[in-house]
């Protein structure tokens, strides 16, 4: 069964959010980092850039598949974790750890159309 974290916010695309004020941290869940398998590269959005919604900010390859990281907020990226530009692993090791990017929220409201720990976990169940 795959690490599901309370207090978080996740997308049926398998993105957590972990929200501090008006930033969200934005990463991949344990579940989403399963089933891509030994990740080798993340592509990742730049500083400054504007993410939307449900639109596409990136990209996690593995050695099996490659999958479209889908925004779950709405906002500006103001930094993207570094570490994982040498070493994708560390999503393998612990994907709540290693955000993948940093959002100043331009529209808070957008959380309330994500899942809650609860929900994710029974969205995985199905899966």
């Amino acid at each position: 069964m795959a690490k599901v974290i309370e207090g978080l916010f996740y997308s049926e695309s398998h993105e957590y959010v972990k929200v501090e004020g008006d930033f969200a941290y934005v990463g991949i869940t344990d579940y989403a980092q399963h089933a891509l398998g030994n990740v080798v590269y993340v592509d990742m959005p730049e500083v400054d850039d504007e993410v939307e919604a449900d639109e596409d900010f990136g990209a996690v390859e593995s050695v099996k598949a490659a999958s479209d990281l889908i925004s779950p907020v709405s906002g500006t990226v103001v930094e993207v974790n570094e570490a994982l530009e040498d070493k994708p692993e560390l999503l393998n090791e612990d994907a709540f750890e290693n955000w993948i990017m940093k959002v100043q929220m331009s529209d808070k409201s957008e959380l309330d159309a994500l899942m809650d720990a609860t929900a994710y976990e029974e969205l995985c169940n199905k899966e």
